[in-house]
């Protein structure tokens, strides 16, 4: 077995040709960088008559991360066991692995390059129709059955031991539950948002719900999640949803993954221009109801038909854990729309706004709103959500 080494491309075409049979034999291979994020680097291979595939290595450090996280090669193989796990229960949306290799931290993937990045497609004032729709089916089918409703006791307790991630889920403590609720740091802030985020750090009461939700994270491992699933890890074309960079997967509360789509969702209506947000919040309004609609019409009917367990059987509990879950959903929301605004971990939405001015009026919505559904997700409604984000137009 080869000792790990970072790859050149010359390096990445050797591994694509070993491990794959779809170039076949006399091919002339090339192999080009197309990026390096200093916590992963990706390649593409090609041969001489088109064909293409993706070779993703994990590198031993990143020079923000590892300086305040200790971070493993194990990542990549948590990424892999996901994305492999999620595909035998949807495989139209998951990017297909082909191989991976333990020692290198490398994995061989299909090459998605008909696609482009969801991120990408909004900012390009694109409005693909079925987004919400795709992405409830593929959440409520990987969140039901990695669950306790199809799962053993001894089942999904060794999937939990499988999919331990316990470096990238501190990432995710902190960032998400810690940093933005004290002056850390870690995050991004400037002067003009002070004011807001004095009340933000003193605020006892949003300090315990918080506190709630992070405990849930911790405590509450419902689902296999993909732990990152916003606008630049989703794919898209014409006919092609995908889901890739799942290297943040772990066992925890189904409304995690749920609300951080929605969060992404919410982000990118947010940092639209005045212009266009009326017809911007239509859409993405339609768009976050068709996700839940699905999701939750999804989930319920595999609840009522496919469910193993006869305790979990049981139709009043099925509609409580429903209700539960939404309620979850929209905390996560909040969470995610606050750290993403102040976090070290920035959304890319924000960081591309030209318009100062314009940045920190944003910001501030953002803020109030990721307060807003943290403090009311007990009782707010999908329709109330949808009725808050009409109001910042």
């Amino acid at each position: 077995m080869m000792s790990y080494h970072a790859f050149t491309p010359k390096d990445a075409a050797v591994f694509a040709d070993k491990h794959s049979d779809l170039f076949g034999d006399h091919s002339q291979l090339s192999a080009e960088q197309l990026d390096t994020t200093g916590l992963n680097q990706v390649f593409r291979v090609k041969n001489n008559r088109g064909t293409s595939l993706i070779v993703k290595q994990a590198l031993p450090e990143h020079s923000g991360l590892t300086q305040h996280w200790p971070v493993s090669l194990h990542r990549a193989q948590i990424e892999a066991d996901v994305l492999k796990h999620h595909a035998k229960i949807c495989p139209e949306y998951l990017v297909e692995v082909f191989y991976y290799d333990q020692e290198l931290a490398a994995l061989l993937l299909e090459d998605l390059s008909d696609c482009a990045v969801l991120r990408n497609v909004f900012q390009s004032d694109q409005q693909p129709e079925h987004i919400g729709l795709h992405l409830g089916r593929y959440l409520a089918k990987t969140s039901f059955y990695s669950s306790d409703f199809v799962l053993t006791g001894p089942v999904k307790k060794a999937r939990q031991l499988q999919f331990n991630n316990p470096e990238l889920c501190l990432v995710t403590e902190d960032l998400v539950f810690t940093d933005p609720y004290c002056n850390h740091e870690r995050n991004s802030l400037s002067v003009a948002q002070l004011p807001e985020l004095r009340e933000l750090w003193l605020n006892e009461a949003l300090q315990a719900e918080v506190a709630q939700l992070k405990a849930d994270y911790l405590t509450k491992p419902q689902v296999l999640l993909h732990g990152d699933l916003h606008c630049g890890n989703l794919l898209i074309s014409h006919e092609e949803y995908k889901v890739i960079g799942a290297e943040f997967g772990c066992y925890g509360p189904a409304g995690f993954d749920t609300g951080t789509f929605i969060a992404s969702l919410i982000l990118n209506f947010m940092v639209q221009s005045a212009a266009k947000k009326t017809q911007a919040q239509q859409y993405f309004s339609s768009q976050i109801n068709l996700f839940w609609q699905e999701f939750s019409t999804v989930f319920n009917a595999l609840m009522q038909k496919e469910t193993k367990d006869q305790s979990f059987q049981n139709a009043m509990y099925q509609q409580h854990f429903l209700q539960q879950l939404w309620q979850d959903t929209v905390g996560y929301v909040g969470c995610e729309l606050i750290r993403r605004t102040i976090g070290w971990a920035q959304a890319e939405e924000l960081k591309k706004l030209p318009d100062s001015s314009f940045k920190i009026q944003t910001q501030r919505q953002l803020l109030a709103l990721g307060q807003d559904f943290i403090m009311h997700r007990r009782h707010m409604t999908p329709e109330q959500l949808l009725a808050k984000l009409a109001q910042q137009i």
